[in-house]
């Protein structure tokens, strides 16, 4: 959006000039400053310059806001949260953003935009080094139940030992202190603080750098550099999950290892991810990338001949798109006030101003109809983004870090394209308000169609002695529990192994009734078998670590079909966005997007995530609990979550199908009436026209 102070006085000044007065504007107290042009480089007078450093900042800022959707699994693990806790701190990271973001409409120009990005830009450095915090103030990462000194006591803590050999149970329980609970609550609260934080630091950047671009560069240039800028930016999420599938195969606590080394490899669905080590490396990018905010003038030169022809631009061009909308000039000032949220408005009218503006604008329905369907496919989009790399973990029994690299190198990049791909469509083809409404219809019902399959890929849940129902075709099961009683099984540990015979895992070898383990060597690495197993037909031996997936093959198949599905519901976003800005009127559109964004952050970005979390914590089988208080969960019900999971997908997919069917209705209805005035009209038009030439003969007559 432009604003009416620089534009008034630019154009009768000379460059020279211009840039002495920018200088002079910048220094404290407002003095002269005879050296300001030597002070400044050139390069900070540049909207070129301005361009690619916003770009470079903007993705770093949604590299570091997307990192922690890429090890959430992980957090979970190291500090046993529910999926519904991990989701609620996804979602608070659009709580101060939206808190805040609409005041960024009243204070425009009057504020030293680069500035105030700068600031924003540390606040995200700051958030990003507190999410850390937690990893240094809480104590190295217990895989088992050793202390965490003796790491190399993994295997045998594990083992089917006489009750005489046990700790008694109050040794274990003794960690479960107020001061245990109370360190939980500060690590879990200085992790919700930062992602609030992160949100706040975030609200400056994108509407004042993409003003400021819009107020300096030459008209023909804008939509190129924003377009530039729009680019780079959406890369930002697909290196987040790089970034996540790189650190993830780091050991969590890499910078303070035990002496003798850890027993655990990446596949051990015990195994942690250095998750905090991304949050440093996307912190010092921002870090970066802010420097440069704080040499950019207030208001830079802007590009030869622009604000002339700019205007002259804007004047053909709302005569030829609004001139329906247009504000007549009977109308009083005050409802160009209202729509336009001018920069002369203090505070308190602003804030008195707002709620009359913004029910004015509800009460379009194709308006209304466009943000309910841009509301279901981005809480589709949100809950996707939060656990996808989790869900495919779970379901297909990969890695963290390999979930991650199929999110990065596919997902993402086929939504950027799918986005690309609906611009160049609206703008090739010139595309109508109906036509845009057709498109999106049809964007969503393919949607649909690649997720229907979804719903038949994937893995059977795990056989799991003692929790999952067990078939009348696996022998020795019959065994279970009465095999284990001379055992005295802690039942917080969890090591799982596998018989491989049966494909049965058990939550530790003491579950099984083992009570030897035997290392092999095979390729460098040391394999683990436990023998002598009551449990085991046979005796045994069984595998260290979980039972391998009979079905793995069907990730790529899986991830496919969900990215075709993630281009043809990116394929509306342009169109839906066309239909914002050709439906409402001229004065209200810079507040509408305003409300649109907000709207879909309240309604869509912050509960998807939680209720994402909370249809996959039902799918749980086995909890581990920590101090009497439900933890991580160790199994989900495979089949019960693909469903679930897929099911919310399809959901909100129907809704934003509704939605765009109803908006399709309506303004093909628009559509025959308006031909049937049109019509009307030109018979009218006839008929006044003939009236004349029949009025003689009548007097003639």
């Amino acid at each position: 959006m432009s604003h009416s102070c620089p534009v008034g006085e630019e154009p009768q000044m000379p460059d020279k000039d211009t840039k002495a007065m920018k200088g002079t504007d910048d220094t404290p107290g407002g003095k002269a400053s005879p050296d300001a042009q030597d002070l400044q480089p050139s390069v900070f007078h540049s909207i070129k310059f301005f361009v690619l450093c916003h770009s470079l900042l903007q993705l770093s800022q949604l590299m570091i806001s997307g990192y922690l959707k890429s090890s959430i699994s992980t957090v979970e693990k190291r500090f046993g949260l529910s999926s519904q806790t991990s989701g609620l701190l996804a979602a608070f990271n659009e709580v101060g953003n939206t808190i805040l973001i609409v005041f960024v409409s009243y204070f425009g120009s009057r504020v030293h935009r680069p500035r105030l990005i700068g600031c924003g830009a540390i606040l995200v450095v700051l958030a990003g080094l507190l999410m850390t915090f937690p990893h240094f103030i809480s104590e190295p990462y217990r895989y088992d139940r050793t202390s965490s000194g003796d790491m190399s006591q993994d295997f045998k803590a594990s083992l089917c030992l006489p009750t005489t050999l046990v700790p008694a149970p109050a040794a274990s329980n003794s960690s479960c202190s107020s001061h245990t609970e109370v360190k939980h609550l500060t690590v879990v609260g200085i992790m919700f603080m930062a992602q609030t934080l992160l949100g706040v630091g975030a609200v400056p950047i994108q509407p004042f750098g993409i003003s400021y671009i819009d107020d300096f560069a030459h008209s023909n240039n804008s939509p190129l550099y924003l377009g530039i800028l729009f680019a780079v930016t959406l890369m930002g999420p697909g290196l987040a999950f790089g970034l996540g599938s790189v650190m993830l195969r780091l050991y969590v606590d890499i910078d303070r290892m035990p002496e003798g080394g850890i027993s655990l490899t990446p596949k051990d669905p015990r195994w942690v991810g250095a998750w905090w080590l991304g949050f440093l490396v996307s912190a010092g990018a921002v870090a970066l990338a802010a420097i440069p905010y704080f040499f950019f003038p207030k208001e830079m030169p802007t590009e030869k001949h622009e604000l002339r022809f700019r205007r002259r631009v804007l004047a053909v061009a709302s005569k030829d798109e609004d001139s329906p909308s247009e504000q007549s000039p009977g109308e009083p000032p005050e409802k160009q006030v209202l729509g336009q949220i001018a920069p002369d408005l203090t505070v308190i009218q602003f804030i008195k101003v707002f709620p009359r503006v913004l029910l004015r604008t509800l009460r379009h329905p194709i308006f209304l109809l466009v943000v309910l369907s841009q509301v279901c496919l981005s809480c589709a989009v949100a809950g996707m983004a939060t656990f996808l790399s989790k869900f495919l973990e779970r379901q297909f029994s990969i890695t963290a870090s390999y979930a991650n690299m199929f999110i990065g190198c596919l997902s993402i990049p086929t939504a950027i394209m799918g986005i690309a791909m609906g611009g160049i469509l609206v703008k090739c083809l010139h595309l109508s308000p109906l036509r845009c409404s057709a498109l999106c219809l049809l964007g969503t019902l393919f949607c649909l169609l690649f997720k229907l399959p979804l719903f038949f890929m994937g893995c059977p849940t795990h056989q799991i002695a003692g929790i999952t129902p067990q078939s009348d075709s696996q022998p020795g099961l019959e065994l279970f529990p009465g095999c284990m009683e001379p055992c005295s099984c802690p039942s917080d540990d969890f090591n799982p192994v596998c018989d491989p015979s049966t494909h049965v895992e058990y939550l530790t070898p003491c579950h099984a009734g083992c009570t030897n383990q035997v290392a092999q060597a095979a390729l460098n690495k040391s394999q683990v078998f436990y023998t002598n197993c009551s449990c085991v037909t046979g005796g045994g031996p069984v595998q260290a670590g979980s039972c391998d997936s009979t079905c793995s093959h069907l990730v790529l198949p899986f991830i496919l079909l969900m990215s075709l599905g993630g281009v043809m519901a990116s394929l509306t976003h342009t169109p839906s966005f066309m239909l914002i800005l050709r439906g409402v009127k001229k004065e209200d559109k810079a507040l509408a997007v305003g409300i649109q964004f907000m709207l879909l952050r309240v309604l869509a970005w912050m509960p998807s995530p939680v209720i994402h979390g909370s249809a996959i914590d039902t799918t749980c089988v086995h909890w581990a609990w920590s101090c009497g208080r439900r933890a991580v969960c160790r199994y989900y019900d495979n089949d019960l979550l693909r469903n679930r999971f897929i099911g919310l997908q399809f959901f909100f997919s129907m809704g934003s199908l509704a939605c765009f069917a109803l908006i399709w209705a309506i303004l093909r209805q628009q559509d025959k009436e308006e031909r049937t005035k049109v019509a009307s009209s030109g018979l009218q038009q006839q008929l006044l026209e003939s009236r004349p030439e029949k009025k003689p003969e009548e007097s003639r007559v």
